[in-house]
C-alpha cells in the first residue's frame, strides 16, 4: 500500500518547515487501489502503538493499527469505507507505560458538538468562492496603512439569539443574513471574531482551544463557515480571526500529553504552565510543534480566505517570568527573562504570512513595552502589521470614568498617548476585555446621569476616532448596552427602541462614515505629520483641540473636545487656514440624543491669532463633546 506522507515531508515535518502540513495530517479523503475512504496520519513519537477508532469500526481500537514512519514520530493508516461525517478519535499507548487512552484529532477539521469531543471526518471545504475580486485587489495592495480600519468586534455566540428557539445562538448562515448588513449599515470596514476554533468550555470564550484547525460545531460547518466569510468580502467587509497560540487547556482529549509525554507543552511546569489561567504553554523550540502553529496560521488565511489574525496574549508568549514569581520561572540561555523561542517564532510566523498571503494582516495584543513589535523582521522587530494601544485605552478609561469636576487633575490621561504614539502602528482597542469580571459597560463607566453617561461615551468613541491608530470596538457599545456583557446572552437590542441608544447607534454610524470619508482622519496614523495639537494645555476647562492632516497638508480636519457638561461661548482656537469651518460632526446634535448646541453648521475663522496661527474660530462648544469641523476655502 502506498504512503500517505513521504519520507520527504516528513522529513520537512521534523525540521518545522512542512507548511502544507494540514494537506496530510489528520483525517483526509484519499483513495487507494480504487477503494475510497479516508488516511489518517497523527504525530506521536512516543507512542509504542496508535489506532484510529471510530464509529466504522464500533470504537475498537484493535481494528484499524497505524503504522510507525520510524523517526519522524508520525503514524499513519488508511481505512477503506469511512465517508465524511463520521466520528473518530486516537487510541495510543506510551512507550512510558500506562494505560492506553484516546485523544482527538489535533488537524481534525470538524469536531462533534461539545460537550462531545470525538473528531468529525471531513474534507478541505467545497464552497465555491466568489471573492476573487476582493482577494486579487487585496493581494495587489498589500497591508495599506493609510487605509481606514474600523473594527467591530464580535462574539459570534452572544451577538443574537433565537429566544423563540432554547435561546440559541444564530448559525452561520443566519449571521450572513443578521450580522453583516448591520456592520454594513454602521460603517465598520473589518469584524473581528472572537476565537472560532473548537474549545470545550463557553466561558472561556474561544480562547481555550482544543480543535485548532475546526471552526466550532456550535455555528454550522466550515462550509458554512467559509460562507460566512465569502459574504463579508462581497459586502466590503474584512475578517479578522481571534488565534491563541500562547497556552492550550488541560483537556484529556486535546493536546495536552498527547503521546503520555509532554509532545506539545513543556515538562517543567515553570515554562510549560500558565498559573493565572490553568492552561499550558507550548514548547515554541520544537520544530513539530513550531510546524503545528504556522502551518495552522496559513491554513486560516487559505482555505477560509481570513483576512488577518488577531494574535492573543503576546506578552504571556515574550516573557519566561509572565505573571511568575522569582524561582517559579526559568531564565534563557543568556540569563534573561525574554522567551527566545517564542519570539523567534513570532518573527517566521509575520515573515510567512506576510509572504504567503500579501495584505493581510497580523495584530499583536501585546500590553508591555517590548520594542518594535509593529516593526519588520529585518530591523530587528516582531514584524506584526499592527500593536493594541493597550495604554492609550488604560488612559482613556481612567480619564472618562472620573467625574468632570476632577477630570483638570487628570488632563495628562488624555495627552500622554502622543508621546509614543509613533513608536509602534497601532490599533486602539474598546475590547471585551472591559466589559466583562465586574468591570461593568462602557456606558456604565461613565459618570452622571443617564443623558450624561451617553454623552461622555459619544465623546469618547469620537476621541478614539480623531486619535492616530486604527480602531476596534466591541459589540453592544455602539448603542450603550447598560449591563455588562455575557457569553449566554444576547446582547440587549430592546435598547434601541428609546431614543438615547439609537442616537447613540446613530452616531457610531456617522462617525464612521466621517472616518472612512475623510482622509485626514486615517491617512496619516502613523506618522507625526498627520497630527497636531492647536492646544493640549487647557486642563482648567477639560478641552483639548488638535489638527489632522491627510496626506495632502492641505486636506485637514479641526477637533475640539469638551470634557465637561458646561456649555463654553466664545472659546478661540488657532486654526492655520482662513475660510468657512464647516461643522462636519457634533456629538451633541439632536439626531444622537444630544441637547443641540453647536455652530449652526459652522463658523469663519476670524483674523485674530492665537495658538501659534493668524487666524482663529470662536466657537460655541456643546456640553460634553466632541465637534469636527473642516475648512471650505473662500
Amino acid at each position: 500500500m502506498s504512503r500517505v506522507v513521504s519520507d520527504y515531508e516528513a522529513y520537512l515535518h521534523g525540521e518545522g518547515t512542512w507548511l502544507r502540513a494540514w494537506e496530510r495530517l489528520g483525517a483526509r479523503p484519499a483513495e487507494r487501489d480504487g477503494q475510497a475512504g479516508y488516511s489518517f496520519v497523527v504525530w506521536a513519537p512516543t507512542a509504542s502503538r496508535v489506532s484510529v477508532m471510530g464509529d466504522f469500526n464500533a470504537w475498537d481500537g484493535r481494528v484499524h493499527p497505524m503504522q510507525s514512519l520510524g523517526a519522524s514520530g508520525l503514524w499513519e493508516t488508511f481505512v477503506p469505507g469511512v465517508a465524511a461525517g463520521q466520528a473518530y478519535k486516537f487510541e495510543l499507548q506510551s512507550a512510558l507505560g500506562g494505560p492506553s487512552f484516546t485523544k482527538a484529532d489535533p488537524f481534525a477539521l470538524q469536531s462533534e458538538h461539545p460537550p462531545k469531543t470525538a473528531s468529525i471526518t471531513s474534507d478541505l471545504g467545497r464552497h465555491e468562492w466568489r471573492d476573487a475580486e476582493w482577494i486579487d485587489s487585496r493581494t495587489r495592495r498589500g497591508v495599506a496603512l493609510d487605509a481606514p480600519m474600523a473594527i467591530y468586534e464580535v462574539h459570534p455566540g452572544s451577538w443574537r439569539r433565537k429566544p423563540e428557539e432554547g435561546d440559541r445562538p444564530l448559525t452561520w448562515r443566519e449571521l450572513t443574513d443578521a450580522l453583516i448588513p448591520y456592520v454594513t449599515r454602521l460603517g465598520f470596514t473589518h469584524i473581528e471574531l472572537m476565537p472560532v476554533m473548537e474549545h470545550p468550555y463557553d466561558p472561556s470564550w474561544g480562547y481555550q482551544v482544543t480543535g485548532y484547525f475546526a471552526p466550532t460545531s456550535r455555528f454550522g460547518t466550515p462550509d458554512d463557515f467559509r460562507a460566512f466569510v465569502d459574504a463579508c468580502h462581497l459586502a466590503g467587509i474584512g475578517v479578522i480571526l481571534d488565534w491563541v497560540p500562547g497556552h492550550f487547556p488541560k483537556d484529556a482529549h486535546g493536546l495536552a500529553r498527547f503521546d503520555g509525554s509532554a509532545l506539545y507543552e513543556h515538562e517543567d511546569p515553570r515554562q510549560g504552565e500558565h498559573q493565572d489561567w490553568g492552561t499550558l504553554i507550548f514548547n515554541y523550540g520544537r520544530h513539530e510543534v513550531r510546524n503545528f502553529l504556522l502551518t495552522n496560521a496559513l491554513y486560516w488565511l487559505e482555505s477560509f480566505h481570513i483576512d488577518g489574525l488577531r494574535v492573543d496574549a503576546v506578552a504571556s508568549m515574550l516573557y519566561r517570568d509572565y505573571s511568575r514569581d522569582d524561582g517559579q520561572w526559568v531564565p534563557n540561555q543568556f540569563g534573561g527573562r525574554e522567551n527566545l523561542e517564542a519570539i523567534d517564532f513570532l518573527r517566521e510566523l509575520n515573515t510567512l504570512t506576510h509572504q504567503e498571503h500579501p495584505g493581510t494582516v497580523i495584530i499583536a495584543e501585546e500590553s508591555t513595552a517590548f520594542p518594535a513589535v509593529s516593526r519588520p523582521t529585518w530591523v530587528g522587530g516582531l514584524g506584526f502589521t499592527y500593536k493594541w494601544n493597550m495604554g492609550w485605552m488604560h488612559d482613556i478609561l481612567t480619564y472618562t470614568s472620573k467625574d468632570p469636576v476632577f477630570r483638570r487633575w487628570e488632563h495628562q490621561h488624555l495627552t500622554f498617548s502622543m508621546l509614543y504614539a509613533w513608536n509602534e502602528n497601532f490599533v486602539l482597542p474598546l475590547s471585551h476585555d472591559e466589559v466583562v469580571h465586574g468591570k461593568g459597560s462602557l456606558i456604565t463607566k461613565m459618570p452622571g446621569d443617564e443623558w450624561q453617561k451617553a454623552a461622555n461615551l459619544r465623546a469618547l468613541l469620537a476621541y478614539m476616532y480623531v486619535h492616530p491608530g486604527k480602531k476596534l470596538l466591541f459589540m453592544g457599545a455602539e448603542f450603550g448596552q447598560w449591563r455588562e456583557w455575557s457569553h449566554e446572552q444576547s446582547l440587549d437590542w430592546h435598547l434601541l427602541d428609546g431614543s438615547l441608544h439609537a442616537g447613540l447607534q446613530r452616531f457610531v454610524e456617522d462617525l464612521n462614515r466621517q472616518y472612512t470619508g475623510q482622509p485626514a482622519l486615517h491617512q496619516q496614523d502613523f506618522a507625526a505629520a498627520g497630527f497636531e495639537w492647536i492646544d493640549c494645555h487647557d486642563h482648567e476647562a477639560s478641552v483639548i483641540s488638535l489638527i489632522r492632516r491627510a496626506t495632502d497638508r492641505d486636506d485637514f480636519v479641526v477637533v475640539v473636545l469638551n470634557w465637561t457638561p458646561i456649555v463654553r461661548h466664545g472659546y478661540r482656537i488657532g486654526v492655520p487656514e482662513p475660510g468657512f469651518y464647516e461643522e462636519l460632526l457634533n456629538s451633541d446634535a439632536s439626531a444622537y440624543a444630544g441637547s443641540n448646541v453647536g455652530n449652526e453648521g459652522g463658523r469663519h475663522a476670524e483674523d485674530v491669532p492665537a495658538h501659534g496661527h493668524a487666524q482663529s474660530l470662536s466657537l460655541t462648544l456643546p456640553p460634553l463633546s466632541a465637534v469636527i469641523l473642516k475648512c471650505q476655502r473662500l
